[in-house]
């Protein structure tokens, strides 16, 4: 395959960033961009001398790729069109609202032989990236998403937001399957849960303690994992890394050397390479569905209450 050539549908907040970033790369062209707000789309197709669209179906025979950053309740019917047209397709996260949406992408995709990823991005973070090679067995594991009111996004609540960024994470690290879910939340300004927490407990032993909050007046982005003799201190925001150890009887602390790079930019530069290279993305399908069963959970478990 030579060239890539891209759309973005919908170029929201996100979307906008996913098309300038793709319009940049030398992987790939950027053929055309639509939205249904007829303002956002102009706004982005003058910045980036791009075609705009207000119907997505326009670009079926345009591109080989796509990201898709409409509304969560949107994803499976839009993915599902262009899987069908033989598209490769990111599904910006949370990957969809049901499992059952979820299983019938992953099946499309299949069927079709094409490249399916969802938008995890912190598994692009370069501060993540460097402490994967200390993390070994986790026993405790404490994360805390912070954020203020986003005026965007509130389709969902703050599991399927943020929250889902570090299931997806945990999930990753520890190598158990889930024993128990306990889970609590509150609405604040919207009528999903806006503040969440939920303890995960994992049959070899290991908790995590997750712990998001979109009405939060101080933007917080980290994660703390504790193993034998060693705990790790993260920093997704300012992608910044400790490593505390305990040598003898000294506790020594380092800092990781880390090259800060633009995480969605890593991941729109790996959906693209997985489309060349016909390689399996980091956060398929599968994985996504994973981490958006749990989430699903914890919000169930929330609303219940």
């Amino acid at each position: 395959m030579n060239t890539i050539r891209v759309g973005v549908i919908g170029v929201g907040h996100l979307g906008s960033i996913h098309a300038k970033i793709y319009k940049e790369s030398p992987n790939c062209r950027l053929v055309g961009v639509c939205d249904t707000n007829q303002e956002s789309l102009n706004q982005v197709c003058s910045n980036l001398n791009v075609a705009g669209y207000t119907d997505y179906q326009e670009l079926f025979n345009k591109v080989d790729a796509v990201s898709i950053a409409v509304p969560t309740s949107l994803h499976h019917k839009v993915a599902t069109e262009f899987l069908k047209a033989g598209i490769h397709t990111l599904v910006e996260k949370p990957f969809t609202l049901t499992l059952k949406e979820a299983d019938d992408l992953i099946k499309t995709a299949a069927k079709n032989k094409l490249t399916l990823q969802v938008g995890h991005i912190e598994r692009f973070n370069s501060a993540f990236a460097a402490t994967l090679k200390i993390i070994k067995a986790p026993k405790f594991i404490e994360c805390h998403r912070l954020s203020s009111f986003p005026n965007r996004s509130l389709d969902v609540g703050a599991v399927l937001d943020i929250m889902i960024h570090d299931i997806d994470i945990v999930l990753g690290l520890v190598n158990s399957p889930l024993k128990r879910i306990d889970s609590v939340g509150v609405n604040v300004l919207t009528k999903f849960e806006d503040i969440a927490n939920a303890r995960l407990t994992f049959k070899n032993g290991c908790v995590a303690n997750l712990t998001a909050s979109r009405v939060s007046e101080d933007s917080m982005r980290k994660i703390r994992i504790f193993q034998e003799d060693t705990y790790i201190s993260l920093d997704y925001k300012n992608a910044e890394a400790s490593v505390y150890r305990k040598i003898g009887l000294q506790i020594t602390k380092e800092n990781l050397p880390i090259e800060k790079e633009q995480p969605l930019q890593k991941e729109l530069e790996s959906f693209i390479a997985c489309i060349i290279n016909k390689t399996t993305p980091l956060v398929n399908g599968q994985v996504a569905r994973g981490a958006l069963a749990v989430a699903l959970e914890i919000q169930k478990q929330i609303w219940k209450k």
